[in-house]
């Protein structure tokens, strides 16, 4: 997965390194292989500097002046044509893992969600598709960026080998 360096003060007022690790939660989805996720951090309005906050997130979705920060790997396409893939096993362990967020995905329209966030995002390694509405697509590759401004869209995973996307979801004002 990613490594997450956090920096803190100690009792001196001294900046120091608090931990340098994976990231607590980290999940390798069972249901679906290759998919995973790492909660890199969150921050609550206003942001102040804080002890690790990621074990007790509640939601996946920040409310307005909130962030979340992530890493999430989506495995190729071909995962899902598998014939041994579970949509009910898979949809089940994403509402268990990400509350708030699994929920906003459309049942009917698998992958499309739309949620009330901006939010950066960062292509690490691999290659992905951002679907948008009417067939509007941008192929995205390592190193560029993405800020997904509330809209509806799904992430797709055209290639063979997984795409590593970092995100910045920032919670917004519902503007509907």
């Amino acid at each position: 997965m990613v490594r997450r360096v956090v920096t803190g003060v100690d009792q001196q007022g001294r900046p120091v390194i608090v931990s340098d690790s994976e990231p607590p939660v980290t999940r390798q989805y069972t249901h679906t292989p290759g998919f995973a996720r790492s909660l890199v951090w969150s921050t609550t309005a206003p942001a102040v500097p804080s002890a690790d906050p990621t074990e007790s997130l509640k939601s996946y979705v920040p409310a307005p002046g909130e962030t979340i920060a992530l890493t999430v790997t989506f495995p190729p396409a071909s995962v899902y044509a598998a014939p041994d893939w579970d949509p009910a096993a898979a949809a089940a362990e994403q509402l268990a893992a990400t509350p708030g967020l699994a929920e906003l995905f459309e049942p009917d329209n698998p992958g499309m969600h739309t949620t009330p966030t901006v939010d950066y995002g960062v292509v690490l390694s691999g290659e992905i598709v951002l679907d948008l509405d009417d067939g509007e697509t941008a192929v995205l590759k390592p190193g560029d960026l993405v800020v997904q401004n509330g809209t509806r869209h799904a992430w797709r995973n055209a290639g063979t080998e997984p795409a590593t996307l970092f995100f910045v979801l920032m919670g917004s004002r519902d503007t509907a």
